[in-house]
Protein backbone atom coordinates (compact mmCIF):
# COMPACT_ATOMS: atom_id res chain seq x y z
CA UNK A 1 0.00 0.00 0.00
CA UNK A 2 1.44 3.79 -0.62
CA UNK A 3 1.59 5.84 2.05
CA UNK A 4 -0.83 8.13 2.12
CA UNK A 5 -3.09 4.61 1.95
CA UNK A 6 -1.52 3.74 5.35
CA UNK A 7 -1.58 7.64 6.47
CA UNK A 8 -5.48 7.43 6.34
CA UNK A 9 -5.60 4.67 8.78
CA UNK A 10 -6.31 6.05 11.93
CA UNK A 11 -5.65 3.28 14.29
CA UNK A 12 -2.50 0.89 15.26
CA UNK A 13 -1.45 -0.33 12.28
CA UNK A 14 0.94 -3.06 13.80
CA UNK A 15 -2.12 -3.91 16.03
CA UNK A 16 -4.53 -3.99 13.74
CA UNK A 17 -2.31 -6.10 10.85
CA UNK A 18 -2.27 -8.49 14.27
CA UNK A 19 -5.59 -8.83 14.66
CA UNK A 20 -6.00 -9.31 10.71
CA UNK A 21 -3.33 -12.45 11.15
CA UNK A 22 -5.78 -13.84 13.97
CA UNK A 23 -8.67 -13.76 11.24
CA UNK A 24 -6.38 -14.87 8.82
CA UNK A 25 -5.58 -18.14 10.57
CA UNK A 26 -9.38 -18.39 11.74
CA UNK A 27 -10.44 -18.32 8.02
CA UNK A 28 -7.80 -21.26 7.11
CA UNK A 29 -8.93 -23.58 9.69
CA UNK A 30 -12.73 -22.77 8.49
CA UNK A 31 -11.53 -23.88 4.69
CA UNK A 32 -9.99 -26.94 5.79
CA UNK A 33 -12.84 -27.64 8.33
CA UNK A 34 -15.55 -27.41 5.35
CA UNK A 35 -12.86 -29.03 3.16
CA UNK A 36 -12.29 -32.39 4.84
CA UNK A 37 -15.89 -32.45 6.56
CA UNK A 38 -17.69 -32.30 2.93
CA UNK A 39 -15.77 -35.71 2.21
CA UNK A 40 -16.42 -37.38 5.56
CA UNK A 41 -20.09 -36.39 6.13
CA UNK A 42 -22.63 -39.18 6.61
CA UNK A 43 -26.25 -39.20 6.82
CA UNK A 44 -29.52 -38.01 5.82
CA UNK A 45 -29.42 -34.96 3.50
CA UNK A 46 -26.00 -35.21 2.49
CA UNK A 47 -25.33 -34.40 -0.68
CA UNK A 48 -27.00 -31.06 0.26
CA UNK A 49 -24.85 -30.78 3.07
CA UNK A 50 -21.98 -31.70 0.81
CA UNK A 51 -22.70 -28.75 -1.89
CA UNK A 52 -22.85 -26.64 0.70
CA UNK A 53 -20.00 -27.29 2.82
CA UNK A 54 -17.68 -27.42 -0.19
CA UNK A 55 -19.34 -23.74 -1.58
CA UNK A 56 -18.72 -22.40 2.02
CA UNK A 57 -14.96 -23.93 1.71
CA UNK A 58 -14.76 -21.77 -1.35
CA UNK A 59 -15.96 -18.78 0.32
CA UNK A 60 -13.54 -18.91 3.55
CA UNK A 61 -10.25 -19.36 1.55
CA UNK A 62 -11.82 -16.34 -0.69
CA UNK A 63 -11.72 -14.72 2.97
CA UNK A 64 -8.39 -15.36 3.20
CA UNK A 65 -7.64 -14.37 0.50
CA UNK A 66 -9.07 -10.95 1.01
CA UNK A 67 -7.09 -10.61 4.53
CA UNK A 68 -3.80 -11.49 2.46
CA UNK A 69 -4.34 -8.36 0.34
CA UNK A 70 -4.66 -5.91 2.66
CA UNK A 71 -2.56 -7.10 5.25
CA UNK A 72 -0.23 -6.93 2.77
CA UNK A 73 -1.45 -3.56 2.36
CA UNK A 74 -0.94 -2.35 5.54
CA UNK A 75 3.23 -3.00 5.68
CA UNK A 76 2.31 -6.46 7.13
CA UNK A 77 2.81 -10.00 6.66
CA UNK A 78 0.41 -12.88 6.30
CA UNK A 79 1.07 -16.21 8.60
CA UNK A 80 3.07 -17.89 6.92
CA UNK A 81 3.58 -20.88 8.88
CA UNK A 82 0.37 -23.17 9.41
CA UNK A 83 1.33 -24.19 12.52
CA UNK A 84 0.83 -20.69 13.58
CA UNK A 85 -2.96 -20.82 12.88
CA UNK A 86 -3.36 -22.97 15.77
CA UNK A 87 -1.85 -20.67 18.03
CA UNK A 88 -3.31 -17.24 16.89
CA UNK A 89 -6.62 -18.78 15.76
CA UNK A 90 -9.81 -16.98 17.41
CA UNK A 91 -12.47 -19.58 17.19
CA UNK A 92 -10.32 -22.70 17.60
CA UNK A 93 -10.90 -26.34 14.57
CA UNK A 94 -12.67 -28.67 15.41
CA UNK A 95 -11.72 -32.00 13.69
CA UNK A 96 -14.94 -33.65 12.20
CA UNK A 97 -13.69 -37.26 13.77
CA UNK A 98 -17.74 -37.66 14.30
CA UNK A 99 -19.11 -37.81 10.58
CA UNK A 100 -22.60 -37.69 11.25
CA UNK A 101 -24.32 -35.20 9.67
CA UNK A 102 -25.52 -33.17 12.95
CA UNK A 103 -22.23 -33.27 14.89
CA UNK A 104 -20.45 -31.55 11.55
CA UNK A 105 -23.33 -28.96 10.99
CA UNK A 106 -23.34 -28.23 14.99
CA UNK A 107 -19.64 -27.96 14.30
CA UNK A 108 -19.91 -25.73 11.64
CA UNK A 109 -22.46 -23.50 13.01
CA UNK A 110 -20.53 -22.67 16.04
CA UNK A 111 -17.30 -21.62 13.72
CA UNK A 112 -19.52 -19.47 11.76
CA UNK A 113 -21.19 -18.16 15.06
CA UNK A 114 -17.60 -17.46 16.00
CA UNK A 115 -16.60 -15.50 12.87
CA UNK A 116 -19.41 -13.59 13.06
CA UNK A 117 -18.57 -11.94 16.73
CA UNK A 118 -15.07 -11.95 15.41
CA UNK A 119 -15.60 -9.66 12.24
CA UNK A 120 -18.05 -7.91 14.55
CA UNK A 121 -15.33 -6.76 17.46
CA UNK A 122 -13.30 -5.58 13.98
CA UNK A 123 -15.46 -3.88 12.54
CA UNK A 124 -15.73 -1.65 15.54
CA UNK A 125 -12.28 -0.98 15.83
CA UNK A 126 -12.27 0.02 12.09
CA UNK A 127 -15.20 2.22 12.14
CA UNK A 128 -14.30 5.59 10.97
CA UNK A 129 -10.73 4.43 11.56
CA UNK A 130 -10.18 2.27 8.82
CA UNK A 131 -13.16 2.92 5.54
CA UNK A 132 -11.25 0.03 3.32
CA UNK A 133 -10.68 -2.72 5.98
CA UNK A 134 -13.90 -2.05 7.23
CA UNK A 135 -16.16 -2.07 4.15
CA UNK A 136 -14.32 -5.61 3.64
CA UNK A 137 -14.55 -6.71 6.79
CA UNK A 138 -18.26 -6.07 5.85
CA UNK A 139 -18.06 -8.18 2.83
CA UNK A 140 -16.81 -11.02 4.78
CA UNK A 141 -19.68 -10.59 7.88
CA UNK A 142 -22.30 -10.69 5.40
CA UNK A 143 -20.62 -13.80 4.09
CA UNK A 144 -20.51 -15.26 7.37
CA UNK A 145 -24.23 -14.39 8.97
CA UNK A 146 -25.09 -16.29 5.43
CA UNK A 147 -23.36 -19.38 6.16
CA UNK A 148 -24.76 -19.68 9.56
CA UNK A 149 -28.69 -19.22 8.19
CA UNK A 150 -27.71 -21.77 5.54
CA UNK A 151 -26.11 -24.25 7.89
CA UNK A 152 -29.10 -23.45 10.52
CA UNK A 153 -31.38 -24.58 7.42
CA UNK A 154 -29.41 -27.37 6.50
CA UNK A 155 -29.29 -28.59 9.97
CA UNK A 156 -33.10 -27.97 10.55
CA UNK A 157 -33.89 -29.98 7.64
CA UNK A 158 -32.13 -33.25 8.92
CA UNK A 159 -33.65 -33.26 12.22
CA UNK A 160 -37.04 -33.08 9.94
CA UNK A 161 -36.10 -35.77 8.35
CA UNK A 162 -34.80 -37.65 11.08
CA UNK A 163 -38.15 -36.97 13.20
CA UNK A 164 -40.09 -38.76 10.62
CA UNK A 165 -38.43 -41.81 9.78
Amino acid sequence: MGTLGRKIVDTDVKDLVNLLNKAYSDEWLAYYQYWIGSKVVKGPNKEAVIAELTLHATEELAHATLLTTRIIQLGGTPVTNPQQWFKLTNCGYEAPDDPFIVKILEQNIKGEQCAIKTYNALMKKTRDKDPVTYNMLLTILSQEVEHEEDLQALLEDVEIIMKNK
